[in-house]
């Protein structure tokens, strides 16, 4: 409703009705009414939460406020920027409650060691910020558009933006988050927490670092969206089970499988040779059906102490089933190149190596037993996988090299400008994965920068396409 509505139902006129504002602030500050936009504060409607409350006949009260731990400030943080995000709340209101909420709770080490940096208030949010979204989000990739709703003004976001470019910023002085680096580089559109940060004003919420790098979420609304091309029999199972992780038939089939006493976690393995698109078909699933996925470092599970590699495992699911809990859909775990660990087992072990190898498989075979979650695993070496694994996979999709037609439809794809003449002969001359196909456009587009565009691009791609192929008809020296 509207201040019309309101003036309506108690009989003022306009003016009048405006005397009321101040009491629908104060309803809206207890949440017990919430502004449809906070850029536009004549419209208001009651939250889902307090309806539900009235439906049942149950009192509505709010998130207890004092006396709370850690974990529980964090629960409300992340409640809270959902509501901004959600633009049930202002940046500037949501600055004001964070305050109150940290002078009722100084107990609490993050507040206390926060009050010892001597931020502004507004600095004080974006660390918290930050904060949540490690905890609650296990997102350690901040962008520009995440932290944008944390101004009301434009110019104000500009400012910090500028400053976090520069590294001029407040925070990024006083080593509180910094720019996160990617392949050696630091990227200065990315933010994270510093390591240093993490230890002081986290050390409540016992953020492992060992377990921090075992995965990396990847956010399904970051990832570029590509055409894969398939042959027929493949793109027929990849459209199924992109249609099964849709989220309205996954709940629906994950409750009947319930019912029926199954198990209701789904394990999918990817098989097949290299380039083949594997990995980017979980990507583009993800995409498609807005599942974030949690990539698996599989060498950094295995560790050279005796007993890690196991207390690695047990970490790494336990953080899965955290994720599923917190996040409205179920993310995808992926384990890359698995194949260091669902190979076969060795029978009679003896060495050290060998029963850790057996020991962190059979944790692996269990877990998979007790998967309430989506799990894909891709494999270049399918050959070699224990068949207690081959039976654990409900979905088993095997990537060939793509046909003359598909290879064609990827020629195109990644460089639109060639004739159709040339698409063909590529194609049918040349025997390559998806992959190998996407390693020469990126040469052909190097080449394009450097020296520009050529009127004859064929003989520039046979050139790269001969290049590629490293068989022993076709050896480039190398070296001295």
């Amino acid at each position: 409703m509207d201040y019309d509505d309101l003036a309506s139902f108690l009989d003022l006129n306009k003016i009048g009705v405006l005397s009321y504002a101040s009491d629908i602030d104060a309803l809206v500050r207890r949440r017990l009414l919430k502004f449809r936009d906070v850029k536009d504060e004549d419209d208001f409607d009651i939250p889902n939460v307090v309806i539900r409350s009235l439906k049942h006949n149950e009192v509505y009260q709010l998130p207890q406020r004092k006396g709370l731990d850690c974990a529980a400030m964090f629960e409300l943080l992340d409640q809270w920027f959902e509501d901004l995000n959600d633009d049930a709340i202002s940046p500037h209101a949501l600055c004001e409650e964070l305050q109150q909420l940290f002078e009722d709770n100084p107990q609490v080490g993050f507040v206390k060691h926060l009050k010892e940096y001597y931020l502004s208030d507004e600095d004080e949010m974006m660390v918290a910020f930050f904060a949540h979204r490690l905890v609650n989000r296990d997102d350690d990739d901040i962008r520009f558009s995440d932290i944008e709703d944390l101004y009301d003004s434009r110019a104000d976001f500009n400012n910090a933006k500028g400053k976090l470019r520069t590294g001029e910023h407040k925070l990024q002085n006083k080593k509180l988050i910094e720019h996160k680096c990617v392949d050696g580089l630091a990227d200065v559109t990315k933010y994270k927490l510093t390591e240093v940060a993490k230890r002081e004003l986290l050390a409540e919420m016992k953020i492992n670092e060992a377990e921090e790098k075992l995965a990396n979420m990847l956010d399904a609304s970051k990832l570029t969206e590509k055409q894969l091309f398939f042959p027929k029999d493949i793109q027929r199972q990849v459209e199924e089970l992109g249609s099964f992780l849709l989220p309205e038939n996954y709940q629906k089939i994950q409750e009947r499988m319930k019912e029926k006493g199954f198990r209701y976690g789904f394990a999918c393995l990817f098989y097949g040779s290299l380039g083949t698109g594997k990995t980017e078909t979980v990507y583009q699933l993800a995409k498609k059906t807005g599942r974030n996925i949690m990539v698996v470092d599989v060498p950094q599970l295995k560790s050279m102490w005796v007993g890690q590699s196991e207390k690695n495992v047990k970490a790494l699911f336990d953080r899965y089933r955290e994720q599923v809990k917190k996040a409205k859909l179920t993310p995808v775990l992926l384990f890359n190149e698995a194949d260091a660990i669902i190979g076969r087992r060795k029978d009679g072990a003896v060495n050290a190596v060998d029963k850790m190898e057996n020991s962190l498989q059979n944790i692996i075979l269990q877990e998979m037993e007790q998967l309430d979650g989506i799990m894909i695993a891709t494999t270049n070496l399918q050959q070699n996988m224990d068949k207690a694994f081959e039976r654990r996979f409900l979905y088993k999709i095997k990537f060939d090299k793509p046909t003359e037609e598909a290879r064609a439809n990827i020629w195109h794809s990644m460089i639109p400008e060639l004739r159709e003449l040339d698409v063909h002969t590529l194609a049918s001359k040349y025997d390559f994965s998806g992959g190998q196909i996407e390693n020469i456009a990126r040469h052909y587009a190097i080449d394009t920068i450097l020296h520009g565009q050529s009127e004859d691009v064929l003989p520039m791609l046979i050139r790269h396409c001969d290049n590629e192929r490293l068989d022993e008809k076709n050896v480039k020296r190398i070296g001295f």
